[in-house]
């Protein structure tokens, strides 16, 4: 029995897919010239977005992705796993919950894409073993930098996010494209090895 079924790794691969081609075909859709740098990415799935549909459905879609990924990744054991089926589940109900037409941010947005991220960040720590033949992307002197990374990019998105900084899509999109990079590399890193870590 191999450590990842091809559907986790196809789930895997299919996530960067869909969040960075949902983000560029959203902006291509809009009605006037969209900034990636200054908006979010959930102001192209918010009510009234112009085809706010595709960054919605891409969202669910990797949400989808993440709880896929987390139940074919056997050798993260059951309960290391939570954490990604997690930040799969959160980022469904964020795309669930849009953000108002006229700004001023959604409470239940707002968490829910706060819990995805934070969750998201910190499953690599969760999910290191210890052994000789534990895969790469789970080894315990790997799995604590890919968090300290991906947590110094969610602070970095925080900071621009609650001084209303100029850069807060462009934070936005680095920690979610580093999210769903890390995860297709600790899946491939698994792929082939038959080794249980808890």
């Amino acid at each position: 029995m191999r450590g990842v079924p091809w559907w986790g790794v196809a789930s895997s691969a299919a996530a960067p897919v869909l969040l960075i081609g949902g983000w560029t075909v959203a902006a291509m859709l809009q009605p006037g010239p969209f900034n990636p740098v200054v908006r979010t990415i959930s102001a192209l799935a918010a009510e009234g977005a112009a085809d706010r549909w595709v960054m919605t459905l891409a969202l669910v879609g990797v949400g989808a992705c993440f709880v896929m990924t987390g139940l074919a990744l056997r050798l993260a054991a059951a309960p290391r796993r939570i954490l990604l089926l997690a930040g799969g589940v959160a980022t469904i109900l964020a795309a669930a919950n849009p953000e108002p037409t006229r700004g001023g941010g959604s409470v239940p947005h707002t968490f829910w894409a706060a819990v995805g991220f934070v969750a998201l960040a910190a499953w690599p720590a969760g999910a290191r073993g210890r052994g000789r033949l534990v895969p790469y992307g789970l080894r315990p002197t790997v799995s604590p930098r890919a968090t300290g990374v991906l947590v110094g990019l969610l602070a970095w998105f925080c900071v621009e996010l609650v001084t209303g900084g100029h850069q807060i899509g462009l934070a936005e999109r680095v920690l979610a494209g580093a999210e769903v990079t890390w995860l297709l590399i600790a899946v491939l890193t698994c792929y082939g090895s038959q080794s249980l870590v808890s």
